[in-house]
């Protein structure tokens, strides 16, 4: 099959803004090439074995300059690959999408444009700013703030866009945000006229300040406030007092690290952004394919000759469950196995395929789930298969074959430190701090300890539970603990602690 390229909108920043379609070409792709992202969650939905590749785009540091980009297009395509090149936002709104489209249709080369929402358009909505209203008329103008380097006259007519009634956005002009008030009021534009900038619209991050055409510039600079922003000019922005929402919730500007695995790191992730966090994704660790392979897949063939099937995180499901469905067509192959999960979290992963828990400890840690079979099972001789990690506590296998079972270790995968950072979070949590670090496994904190990165003051630690919180104290951090040793325990906690 011939190869093709989708030239996709990645959305403002909110992953929950991405299309569906734009979704399901990640899936797909055998090469992903994408800028500056401000979520790797994207980036978990593409296969294990397609290649990502960083272009890195961002304001005046280009990993790859744009011919390059386009070149490396044209190259992957004609090799019969299925590319998505991710850009942010909509990839025809000041996205040069549209020159790449003109590099692939002159090299002969199949494409498809994916259209994406834009920050000019959900950057104001997330900041409480309607870009349409009765009461301030039925115009919109959208331009660039930044005009390309390379262009022999200015694009923007300033003057007609003075008197231009409605009101006017405009993308990427913070650094020349002097220059273009200046020149709006030069060609008589009411200097009292409301403007709001609102930077990293749509994530954790967002933060709108509002002034006017004479003052903004100064606002901004002694704000700080440096792009990515979009920007608002209009009367329109008072609105902002009636229907802001994104910005009053409990944790905003609050700087949260994750340090799961990508695969695992969005329902914590998608939890803490919900409460206004400003979460940077800081993935220590990855999860990898066990060293035995061919020992895994026979334990998953061997399942139904098993009386329990022991799960002691929601990675060994994933990876049990993908390969027995890989292994046999009917869910019955399993035979009657019983399933003992420990924790309620795993419990759910194992319903996504259909089966229920049968055994979930009151305390949702190792030894909950070995007092759990102590009080309501009776295990002499019988046959566990115990799907966990390597380099697991063996404190499991211990102590059921103290109650007299006879375990069988299914090794699903390895955790490995994680070697790359899409977003630049380490880069950023040593500039910028943080207000406090998630562990959620004894992993977690063993890796995060290995960045050897400064710890900021003042930061504090959240745990999931006891065996992370002693590895914490092992490690020299002391860390408040989750009452209830799940996610939404863990979010409570972090709460709890910051507000």
């Amino acid at each position: 099959m011939s190869g093709i390229c989708y030239l996709a909108g990645a959305g403002p920043g909110d992953p929950g803004l991405v299309t569906l379609k734009c979704k399901k070409c990640i899936e797909m792709a055998d090469v992903l090439v994408y800028d500056a992202l401000s979520s790797a969650e994207l980036l978990t939905w593409s296969r294990d074995d397609c290649e990502q590749i960083d272009v890195g785009k961002r304001a005046k540091n280009h990993k790859l300059p744009q011919d390059q980009i386009n070149a490396l297009l044209v190259r992957k395509v004609k090799e019969g690959k299925v590319v998505v090149r991710l850009k942010g936002g909509d990839p025809m709104i000041f996205g040069r999408g549209g020159e790449e489209a003109a590099e692939l249709a002159a090299a002969g080369c199949r494409f498809e444009i994916i259209p994406g929402i834009s920050s000019a358009f959900a950057g104001p909505t997330y900041a409480g700013i309607p870009l349409t209203h009765r009461k301030y008329g039925a115009q919109l103008t959208v331009f660039s703030g930044h005009e390309a380097d390379d262009k022999e006259q200015q694009g923007v007519d300033y003057e007609m866009l003075a008197k231009t009634p409605g009101t006017k956005i405009f993308l990427m002009g913070v650094s020349k945000l002097r220059e273009i008030t200046g020149v709006l009021i030069g060609h008589g534009a009411d200097p009292q006229t409301p403007i709001s900038l609102t930077r990293w619209a749509t994530t954790g991050r967002q933060r709108t300040i509002t002034g006017t055409l004479s003052d903004i510039a100064d606002i901004a600079k002694a704000e700080n406030f440096k792009s990515p922003a979009v920007g608002v000019i209009g009367e329109i922005i008072k609105e902002m007092n009636n229907i802001g929402w994104y910005e009053t919730r409990p944790l905003k500007g609050k700087r949260i690290v994750v340090t799961r695995s990508r695969e695992q790191a969005s329902g914590l992730v998608n939890e803490l952004t919900a409460l206004g966090a400003d979460v940077m994704e800081l993935p220590v660790l990855r999860i990898d394919d066990p060293v035995d392979k061919v020992g895994f897949a026979e334990g998953v063939a061997a399942v139904h000759t098993y009386d329990w099937l022991v799960f002691s995180s929601t990675n060994g499901v994933r990876r049990f469950f993908d390969a027995f469905y890989a292994t046999y067509e009917d869910a019955r192959s399993i035979g009657g196995v019983k399933i003992a999960v420990v924790g309620p979290g795993t419990a759910a992963e194992v319903k996504k395929y259909r089966f229920t828990a049968d055994l979930i400890p009151d305390r949702f840690i190792a030894e909950g789930l070995l007092e759990k079979f102590k009080e309501e099972q009776n295990i002499e001789n019988q046959t566990i298969l115990w799907v966990k990690p390597e380099n697991a506590r063996d404190i499991l296998a211990e102590g059921l074959s103290e109650q007299g079972g006879i375990v069988d270790d299914c090794v699903a995968y390895r955790i490995a430190a994680e070697d790359s950072d899409p977003t630049g979070a380490a880069e950023r949590f040593k500039k910028e701090g943080a207000d406090l670090v998630t562990f959620t496994s004894s992993s977690t904190a063993k890796y995060f300890h290995d960045l050897d990165l400064p710890w900021p003051a003042d930061c504090k630690a959240a745990s999931i539970g006891p065996i992370t919180s002693a590895k914490l104290t092992e490690l020299g951090r002391d860390a408040t603990e989750a009452e209830d040793h799940n996610i939404e325990g863990l979010v409570k906690t972090i709460v709890e602690a910051l507000t």
